[in-house]
């Protein structure tokens, strides 16, 4: 009879405790949802803000996100100090410190590129639509996320490169400027003038409308080697980059064609490389005959004389 009491007396004081503690837990619960929405319309507010400045996904996000989170976080401490339950919250607060550290360790990898994606969120050496290089992966950028970058190459595949190798890896961007020097070499025959010819290149670079010449960017020609057969000139040019690579390609493509033709007009001459062939040894080892050809010579002869 006195257990039952007892039983009854403290379920009574928990009963009690809770309808004490009920507006303390409803001030808690509204104080979640109000930092919840509160911090997603913060987030998206400066997501969209960020990404009209600054025209960058990839920060836009994080930053939105950070937000969201950290109003979120905020929220559930102050509400379970309001709900009465202050040690609740501490305990939370280090049960998720330790945690963190159990799970840097068993997903290392993963968190790497998270970590390595926010870095990228505030300095990154390209942006979407760039044209890059990492490692051996050429191609645009079409996306831009916490553990990975998409690359688009040009033959049509998609790369996904994690963020830590984009981090490690040397990174060439080719759109940042807008700006990069196509090069290719041309032969002309040793008896021409060099000078001229050089002349008649740059006055056919000046033709393309595509070819970017000012103060900073110089187009050139210089004597490059005494080939075999040729005098070989390395042709230096400066083109726009911003739809690379298929207007690049085009563009040096025409530049190599009217290059050529405007020598050919001109009079150079551009030979093909010679090759000489020796035998060596008695004319009985060569693999060459000529009784063909002797046989077509008295041919010849014989007909001549008839003729005559």
């Amino acid at each position: 009879m006195e257990k039952t009491a007892t039983l009854s007396e403290s379920f009574q004081n928990f009963y009690n405790s809770f309808i004490d503690q009920l507006p303390g837990i409803g001030l808690g619960v509204l104080i979640i949802i109000l930092g919840t929405l509160i911090g997603a319309w913060v987030g998206n507010f400066a997501r969209q803000r960020i990404s009209q400045r600054t025209q960058d996904p990839l920060m836009s996000r994080f930053l939105g996100k950070a937000i969201r989170i950290t109003f979120f976080i905020i929220a559930v401490m102050l509400a379970l100090r309001a709900a009465g339950l202050g040690a609740i919250a501490t305990g939370i607060l280090t049960a998720a410190g330790a945690s963190a550290v159990v799970l840097g360790f068993a997903f290392k990898d993963i968190g790497e590129n998270f970590i390595a994606g926010i870095i990228l969120a505030f300095n990154r050496p390209f942006n979407v639509n760039d044209t890059v290089e990492i490692g051996d992966n050429f191609g645009k950028v079409k996306a831009l996320e916490f553990r990975y970058t998409k690359l688009k190459t040009f033959d049509g595949k998609d790369v996904y490169i994690p963020n830590s190798d984009v981090l490690t890896t040397p990174v060439t961007n080719y759109t940042e400027d807008g700006f990069f020097r196509w090069n290719f070499t041309i032969g002309i025959a040793y008896e021409d003038n060099i000078d001229g010819a050089k002349k008649v290149v740059m006055e056919a670079l000046r033709q393309e409308p595509n070819v970017i010449e000012d103060e900073e960017h110089e187009n050139f020609v210089i004597e490059d080697e005494l080939a075999t057969s040729t005098v070989n000139l390395k042709v230096f040019f400066w083109v726009d980059t911003k739809d690379f690579r298929r207007m690049a390609l085009i563009t040096k493509g025409s530049v190599v064609r009217k290059v050529k033709e405007a020598l050919e007009d001109n009079g150079f001459y551009m030979p093909a490389d010679i090759q000489e062939i020796k035998l060596y040894g008695a004319a009985k080892d060569s693999p060459l005959r000529f009784e063909q050809t002797t046989q077509s010579i008295d041919n010849t002869s014989n007909a001549d004389s008839k003729k005559s």
